[in-house]
């Protein structure tokens, strides 16, 4: 289904297409970046907020690193001031491609079992699914942070996944 190679390159793409968002992010002024413009979470703050929250959550799953510190519901008011969340945002970036460097197939031929935060329920799945689900549920949420960032007048770059080898190093 999927490889190591798999997670590595989208770990990276992960990682590229943050640091493009949040550098076109940073050309907005604060009240920009926290308008409400119709999306799920909000703001393009709000999605960031959410998007590492999400990040962290399905990590403590896989490799046993901290969970957030706040519930689903509040995801997207997890960190308040931009700075911390830019560097909390680069720093899990890098924690997050380190356990795709170091990941074994073996991990990846198992079923994770975890408890929902959102109904408590325990739930099992296969690894490959799970991880193609975290890097599916960060392009869409980016997608709509990409699109609202351009609205405001900002300018992202590319999202193209083969861009990463050019642009994403």
């Amino acid at each position: 289904m999927i490889d190591t190679a798999y997670v590595t390159t989208m770990a990276r793409y992960n990682r590229w297409q943050n640091r493009s968002l949040y550098e076109a992010a940073d050309t907005l002024t604060d009240e920009a970046r926290r308008q409400d413009r119709g999306a799920f979470f909000r703001s393009i703050h709000g999605t960031f907020c959410h998007l590492l929250w999400a990040d962290q959550i399905w990590l403590s799953r896989f490799a046993g690193t901290p969970k957030p510190t706040v519930s689903h519901r509040d995801s997207a008011a997890m960190i308040a001031d931009w700075q911390e969340l830019k560097a909390a945002r680069r720093d899990f970036d890098k924690t997050m491609l380190g356990w795709a460097e170091d990941l074994s197939p073996e991990w990846l031929a198992q079923d994770v079992t975890w408890t929902t935060s959102l109904t408590g329920q325990q739930m099992t799945m296969p690894a490959p699914i799970l991880v193609m689900h975290v890097f599916n549920h960060q392009t869409h949420h980016r997608g709509q942070a990409h699109a609202m960032l351009t609205a405001a007048g900002a300018k992202p770059d590319d999202t193209d996944l083969m861009l990463v080898e050019l642009r994403g190093k």
